[in-house]
């Protein structure tokens, strides 16, 4: 009877403490807010230094300080992948370098979605795209359920026929690196859709070249409205960027939150 009481009252101090730290959230950092809300069942609190999953597991969180654009590219800071803040909407014109979005977490993706390609593969799913469109079967994860966001999305683009052209993906999970990086793509984690490649711009394949430091000269033949669909259920667009992949998106949500 002891035991049961004892332990009765460490879990419920548990549960205290984690409330007290999820009362004032307007203290934290404002991108670990944005991360408390776009991740619920993943990310439940905060220590002032560190992010705190769910299973326990402690991600520092750093921001700040004055690094390059290659720098932020490869950066392990947390707080980094807010530096360029995204725009919802049509975009006109994107200043050198303003990549909102390419800069990931790493340690925080695999932490959410998988540290392998084996890990990954047990939580995906196959969805049917564009069922009346396009029909094509694709494998995306059910974590932070992506999937069914994903299906809401192909729901809507199964409105508009005048789309259908752009529709057909050019592929979802693939465990790999960013071509010419030594990162992870947001492909490795199934959360990430590429359109069809022959609508799609890349400004690799423009430059010919994997150079950040390259000067582009912007193109994308991808529709507003299909962005802004994509944009309703979580998804970034890679045509946001100045190292534009239009043929790209990938489920951040804590990006397009509110300020």
């Amino acid at each position: 009877m002891m035991i049961r009481v004892v332990c009765l009252f460490i879990l419920l101090a548990n549960i205290y403490a984690e409330l007290s730290l999820a009362q004032d959230t307007s203290k934290y950092p404002q991108g670990v807010q944005k991360l408390l809300l776009a991740y619920p069942t993943q990310i439940i609190s905060y220590d002032g230094d560190a992010i705190i999953m769910s299973d326990g597991c402690k991600i520092t969180y750093k921001e700040g300080g004055n690094k390059s654009h290659a720098e932020l590219m490869n950066s392990s800071h947390m707080g980094d992948i807010f530096v360029y803040p995204y725009l919802k909407g049509k975009v006109d014109r994107i200043s050198k370098n303003y990549d909102p979005g390419r800069i990931r977490n790493e340690e925080l993706m695999k932490k959410m979605y998988g540290s392998s390609s084996t890990e990954v593969q047990s939580n995906l799913v196959t969805i049917t795209w564009c069922s009346k469109l396009v029909n094509q079967k694709l494998k995306v994860t059910t974590i932070n359920g992506i999937d069914k966001q994903l299906k809401k999305i192909s729901d809507e683009l199964d409105k508009h026929p005048e789309l259908k052209e752009y529709l057909h993906s050019a592929g979802t999970f693939n465990w790999r690196k960013v071509r010419g990086a030594n990162r992870m793509s947001s492909h490795s984690f199934g959360i990430a859709i590429d359109l069809n490649i022959k609508y799609s711009d890349y400004w690799q394949w423009d430059c010919r070249c994997t150079s950040e430091n390259a000067d582009l000269r912007y193109k994308n033949r991808i529709p507003q409205q299909i962005v802004d669909i994509f944009e309703r259920y979580g998804f970034i667009w890679g045509g946001k960027w100045y190292h534009y992949d239009t043929m790209h998106f990938e489920y951040r949500p804590e990006l397009l939150l509110e300020e």
